[in-house]
């Protein structure tokens, strides 16, 4: 049993695809998703690796794939998507793709900065349904951003709201070495921040990062982006302190389950900008990642 699978491209990604996968690259098959867990078992039969964007690979799903030994990750989040205990248990690879994108994720916190702080998203839905409300918002010169891990993204984040106008102040889990910004304790930065901007990765160390006791120490109105995972957020907290008023806005890329469901609580919340999980989502960063997906494959689990 050989061969790699790309199990779930879509038509935006094939565009792309096309020109980086070249004649003389590895052979793979390219299936269009989106595949549902149980159908995943039966599109691995025959391949030992898997290209994936967004199937879930549980613990049951990964035990039926006999034969399956590399999953490759298109992106760094590979914990929201595949359960990585299990995958290491059963003896099967898990890759991830990191740095392809820090500037095209960077850029797209940035723009849900400007729509949270001037209500664009809200106003452009009511303009468009036939209203008219002029919403005041934030001036964002001279307010303080935190950036909570200030990695490749962080640091392109922090270059690109310096430029605005905006003071700039950062936490990191881990000591950073000649840091552009100033380096604060986590509860400090929430004290001080307008803007709270998460670049976080998700494993068991971080996920609920954000909880309820930190959340509470944020500035009273207080907009907090999420271009990472959603799982660094404790999601009921956040619910609450959004309904009271406390986080003013909450702009957000990601969710706990993707695409979302009706029942998702954020859909029917108005201080909210929502977006469909595109941070990393340009040609540009989307040729490295795949070129780096393809030379992952072909080097084997």
């Amino acid at each position: 049993m050989s061969g790699t699978l790309f199990i779930d491209s879509t038509p935006d990604i094939d565009r792309v695809w096309k020109q980086v996968h070249g004649p003389g690259d590895t052979p793979i098959i390219v299936n269009m998703g989106p595949v549902g867990e149980d159908d995943v078992p039966g599109k691995v039969a025959g391949y030992d690796t898997v290209i994936n964007d967004a199937t879930y690979f549980s613990e049951a799903t990964l035990a039926r794939c006999a034969g399956l030994k590399h999953i490759v990750f298109l992106g760094t989040g590979a914990a929201s998507f595949v359960d990585l205990a299990a995958a290491k248990r059963l003896g099967i690879k898990v890759s991830t793709i990191g740095g392809y994108g820090d500037t095209t994720v960077a850029e797209h916190a940035m723009g849900l900065v400007f729509a949270a702080a001037r209500h664009i998203a809200t106003m452009h839905a009511n303009v468009r349904s036939g209203g008219w409300r002029p919403m005041q918002g934030m001036e964002l010169k001279g307010k303080t951003l935190g950036i909570v891990g200030l990695g490749g993204i962080g640091r392109e984040m922090a270059r690109i709201a310096q430029g605005v106008g905006l003071k700039v102040i950062a936490y990191n889990r881990s000591a950073v070495a000649g840091a552009a910004v100033p380096m604060v304790p986590i509860d400090e930065l929430l004290a001080r921040s307008d803007i709270v901007s998460l670049h976080l990765a998700l494993n068991d160390a971080t996920r609920g990062f954000l909880d309820r006791a930190r959340l509470k120490q944020t500035k009273p109105g207080v907009i907090v982006v999420n271009t990472a995972r959603a799982g660094v957020v404790d999601e009921p907290a956040l619910l609450d302190l959004l309904r009271a008023g406390h986080v003013g806005h909450y702009a957000t890329d990601v969710f706990a389950k993707e695409p979302t469901p009706p029942d998702e609580p954020l859909l029917k919340l108005d201080n909210v900008t929502l977006t469909a999980h595109a941070g990393y989502n340009t040609p540009e960063a989307s040729m490295t990642m795949y070129r780096r997906a393809i030379d992952l494959a072909a080097a084997g689990p």
